[in-house]
């Protein structure tokens, strides 16, 4: 078989599984046997680089993170939906529907579930993903597109090619088990919940880092097409025709919709999902009713908010009266005191709940919540269990109104809570619970990923006085790991292989994992990039950490704070004994001449004599800026092979200038002329 064959095979395999695993949940093969597929793509495509297309599966996630995030116009306006609330607002949009189109029988809709995700607008161009772009003011949105290539359930391609231009509306959502999972990490780092899937669907989207986005797990569902006459085979298209259209096309439809013959029907189905809806994986806040026929949709027409063919019927969210047992409060890995409720166990959306989140101090005053009294209990967006507030606040006897504690629940030292903000802090950095929490972040797959020092194994470490801070780590032997609980000869010995090989982690990671207030992944990689070492890191001057791009005045207060406790600098002496890495490549150039100052490029397409990071690293030395989508900012579009054709577009319509790659040389060896 020609290399050409087996790509064109590879390709079509792992879009098969692709599809079974996230449209369908359905998957044939297990993670490491698709993994083989996709690396021998991989490979295939690296010894035939002519063979690479945009579309290969190998081509989701890549490039640089961007600098932010181009303004697009849509095909047509995504208008909002008016809300139904109950049976009698049903009612009451079918008679609107009736008057508008003259006519006394109740027409046929379309009831589908409403996810509760982020809006999202797809171009494709003869069959090919060219654009992905969020909903914004309802005319224009940001352009996401190397965000929107990295949601596996997004065919970069389309089966059955339409031709032409044509505009693919649909909602990007986190599934539940990829949102649990993202909340216990953020609790095991001691940083606050997420508070719904919608809201996190949407961070993730505006994430300026692709490769970070990937990580996320978000998935995706369509729902109507824009641009194209559809649903053909009837006599009048319908909107059930363009959702089998959109299958066939190998998008993910969501496979619960209805054709409904009349109002009554819509009703039924509602009423059938409001508990139902809970055995889905994915968060659903409602029905999407639509007309079915799309002639009888253009007569209706729209107000300039509202199609007058469509509304969204609303799930009342599920409370009920639980007891309020006691507040108590966790210490996080920042010293961040959160209050939390301990409930009388209570089944709320088809879960158990006993703990819920109080936020904070001044939360619990507002809402004048009381241990020792029934409390009303709420999923905020069915998923994070929350206080409402007490179920009788008029009784004339209730208890005392709570206090929060002055002293550290773990270490009992003293609670403190600067002026500006509404969170309490224990400030011991050997405090029990901040160690615990900051060891498992520090270990974490996003900062150090030390697989097997996990919840279990980190608490034992403490317990047994093995490690007082991190450094502690990086001086055990396999014979202490032999004498914890569940520890034996091979898994002690595993252990310490991961401890060995965090050892070489690039700068980033450490600095992540180090826990320092505000520096998340995105901050961590770029004070990397900027200042190379850890060393300069902690020698910059307040005012050279905010004259770094990405870094605010926030962040820059709290890594000068972190550097200058005595006890840090301590930790980071004894990390860098235990011989890990803290030098690493200085991506950005501290001196020198920089021509090309105040200019911006874009790359598209590949390069035949460097890398395009290498290209990247070269135009910052001397003074530019490199970004990923072309703006009117942009000086020139750098073109290799391969080129994305939107980029292109977008340049030739602005005006901007490009280079082919003889020209990018020319620029770099003479960058004045």
């Amino acid at each position: 078989m020609t290399a050409t064959n087996r790509i064109h095979q590879l390709r079509d395999e792992i879009r098969r599984h692709e599809e079974l695993y996230y449209m369908h949940a359905a998957p044939e093969v297990a993670d490491p046997e698709f993994d083989v597929l996709m690396n021998e793509l991989k490979a295939l495509e690296a010894a035939h680089p002519e063979l690479l297309t945009s579309d290969s599966p190998t081509q989701r996630v890549g490039g640089r993170p961007a600098e932010g995030f181009a303004t697009v116009e849509h095909l047509q306006p995504m208008l909002s939906l008016d809300n139904a609330y109950n049976q009698d607002d049903l009612r009451a949009f079918d008679e609107r529907v009736r008057k508008g189109l003259a006519i006394e029988t109740s027409p046929a809709y379309v009831a589908e579930l409403k996810i509760d995700g982020l809006s999202i607008a797809l171009t494709y161009d003869e069959g090919r993903l060219v654009r992905g772009a969020t909903r914004g003011d309802g005319s224009r949105g940001e352009d996401v597109t190397a965000n929107v290539r990295t949601v596996r359930a997004i065919p970069l391609s389309l089966k059955c090619r339409p031709p032409g231009r044509i505009e693919i509306r649909g909602e990007i959502y986190l599934p539940k088990k990829a949102f649990e999972r993202m909340n216990q990490e953020q609790e095991a780092a001691g940083e606050p919940l997420f508070a719904n899937p919608r809201n996190t669907a949407a961070g993730a989207m505006r994430n300026l880092d692709p490769a970070l986005v990937a990580k996320r797990g978000l998935s995706a569902w369509s729902y109507q097409v824009v641009g194209i006459a559809v649903g053909e085979s009837e006599d009048s298209p319908l909107h059930s025709g363009m959702l089998q259209d959109l299958k066939a096309w190998g998008m993910a439809v969501e496979p619960h919709w209805r054709e409904c013959a009349g109002i009554d029907a819509v009703v039924a189905f509602c009423d059938e999902w409001r508990d139902k809806r809970h055995t889905l994986a994915f968060e659903t806040d409602g029905v999407v009713i639509k007309l079915n026929d799309v002639a009888m949709r253009e007569r209706l027409g729209a107000t300039s908010k509202f199609p007058r063919w469509a509304t969204a019927f609303k799930f009342p969210a599920e409370r009920k009266i639980a007891m309020l047992h006691r507040i108590e409060v966790n210490i996080g890995r920042t010293g961040a005191a959160t209050p939390y409720a301990v409930l009388e166990p209570t089944v709320v959306a088809g879960s158990t709940i006993s703990m819920a989140t109080l936020h904070n101090p001044d939360d619990i005053i507002r809402k004048d919540i009381r241990p020792g009294e029934l409390v009303i209990i709420e999923k905020a967006g069915d998923v994070i269990p929350r206080v409402v507030g007490p179920a009788h606040p008029e009784a004339l006897e209730r208890p005392a109104p709570w206090l929060m504690p002055t002293a550290c629940p773990v270490c009992s030292s003293p609670l403190h809570k600067p002026d500006d903000e509404a969170v309490w802090r224990c400030e011991n950095s050997s405090c029990p619970s901040k160690l615990r929490r900051g060891l498992e972040h520090f270990a974490s797959r996003g900062a150090m990923n030390i697989e097997g020092l996990g919840e279990s194994l980190v608490a034992q470490l403490i317990e047994s006085g093995l490690v007082k801070s991190v450094a502690d780590v990086y001086h055990l032997s396999a014979e202490a790991l032999e004498g914890l609980e569940r520890m034996g000869r091979k898994s002690a010995a595993k252990v310490m292989g991961e401890i060995d090989k965090s050892r070489r982690n690039l700068v980033w990671r450490l600095l992540y994992g180090l826990g320092i207030r505000h520096v998340g992944e995105r901050g961590a990689q770029v004070l990397a990039d900027h200042f190379g070492s850890v060393a300069d890191i902690q020698a910059a001057s307040l005012e050279q950490l905010q004259q770094v791009h990405e870094i605010g005045p926030v962040l820059a207060e709290a890594v000068r704070t972190w550097f200058d406790e005595p006890r840090n600098r301590e930790l980071i002496a004894r990390l860098q004994a235990a011989g890990l890495t803290l030098t690493g490549e200085r991506k950005v150039a501290p001196v020198g001449p920089q021509p090309l100052l105040g200019k911006t490029y874009v790359i598209t397409g590949e390069l035949s004599g460097m890398s395009r990071d290498d290209a990247q690293a070269k135009l910052e030395v001397l003074g530019a800026k490199v970004t990923g989508s072309v703006s009117k900012k942009t000086t020139a579009l750098i073109v290799g092979t391969e080129p994305g054709t939107s980029k292109i577009e977008k340049a030739s319509r602005l005006g901007i200038a490009t280079l082919d790659e003889a020209g990018l040389l020319i620029l770099l060896i003479s960058p004045t002329s």
